[in-house]
């Protein structure tokens, strides 16, 4: 049996944060400006950016609103809470992260115009799980050809409760309606308001990751599928990226990986990004060039494999880097 990272006890479990609210295009644009503006007035308090009086009126929309940008920004990384480890920051303030600033700061692409922004997002919210539980589940662990609102819930309730009984979630209070409102939340992340079935006028934005196609229906608002297989949009740094992540943060001591574990064992890059076996056997082919050898390609022996000496010395932001400021567009999925 595959491992589910839904049993690691250093991660953290939420199913709500959103405020029923998908993420909306400007949001975390305009949460990562209210930080950084903070960090460069030399504001020492930023706990309560999101939650005084004067939120509403910076953000211009409701307080639930305000809240749900909140989360999304942490939930994508664009935004972090400093804790006790990290060295000269108070504990419980928002700060921006490195992320955050290669994507929004003026010189990267702030207004989410490049695919490869829209697949880093869904990178870290879908990668591990954390504020956005479901979304990992989903694509981690979910192993239905299609799937509905009702099926995602039933399977997502049978797996809390498997939870409880291991005493992961023993002081939870997450109840069925916690989580009917997070399963639908997470169909109208990928799939349009439309294709869902809950077009509204109140709500006329789209969330900017429906772009990427991951969510197709099956039936309009009552089944989807997830679209696996060769994604034309997603750069191979991008890819890089979340290869190095899955093998630094779970598996740090290992040395070597196989195409059929870099495709289906939860948090890998083929099952968080919906890669076929073969296309992901593609991407780790060209790795040895991309990296300069640091992840190197090996078929030689029959096993199609790639190693990694050093993994701990490869710092996966450099990729992003590069490929940020080689200024080349990616067509939006």
């Amino acid at each position: 049996m595959a491992r589910s990272l839904l049993d690691e006890k250093n991660f953290r479990l939420q199913f709500a944060g959103h405020e029923t609210f998908p993420l909306r295009y400007g949001w975390l644009k305009k949460s990562f400006d209210a930080v950084a503006e903070a960090e460069a007035s030399g504001q020492t308090d930023t706990r309560t950016i999101f939650t005084d009086e004067a939120a509403i009126a910076y953000f211009g929309v409701g307080k639930n609103m305000v809240a749900s940008m909140r989360h999304w920004a942490l939930a994508s990384h664009i935004l972090h809470i400093a804790s006790d480890e990290d060295l000269g920051q108070p504990s419980g303030q928002i700060r921006t992260t490195e992320l955050g600033r290669l994507i929004f700061a003026d010189s990267g692409d702030p207004y989410l115009e490049r695919a490869a922004s829209l697949w880093l997002l869904h990178w870290h919210l879908a990668a591990t799980p954390g504020r956005a539980t479901t979304w990992y589940w989903a694509f981690n662990e979910l192993n239905e050809p299609t799937f509905s609102r009702d099926l995602v819930r039933a399977r997502l309730i049978r797996r809390c409760d498997e939870l409880r009984e291991a005493e992961r979630l023993k002081h939870s209070r997450i109840t069925e309606s916690t989580l009917k409102s997070d399963v639908l939340c997470f169909i109208r992340t990928y799939a349009t308001k439309a294709e869902a079935g809950r077009a509204t006028q109140e709500d006329n934005l789209e969330c900017p990751l429906t772009e990427l196609g991951l969510v197709q229906p099956v039936d309009i608002g009552a089944a989807f599928q997830f679209r696996r297989g060769p994604k034309s949009t997603l750069p191979d740094e991008i890819f890089l990226y979340g290869l190095l992540r899955f093998w630094q943060n779970l598996y740090p001591t290992r040395r070597e990986f196989s195409v059929e574990a870099m495709t289906h064992e939860p948090g890998s890059p083929g099952r968080v990004f919906l890669l076929d076996e073969e296309t992901v056997a593609e991407r780790l082919s060209r790795l040895t060039d991309l990296t300069r050898g640091a992840v190197r390609w090996d078929e030689s022996t029959g096993m199609r494999q790639v190693y990694a000496p050093s993994i701990e010395t490869i710092e996966p932001l450099q990729y992003l880097e590069r490929l940020y400021r080689s200024g080349e567009k990616a067509k939006a999925a």
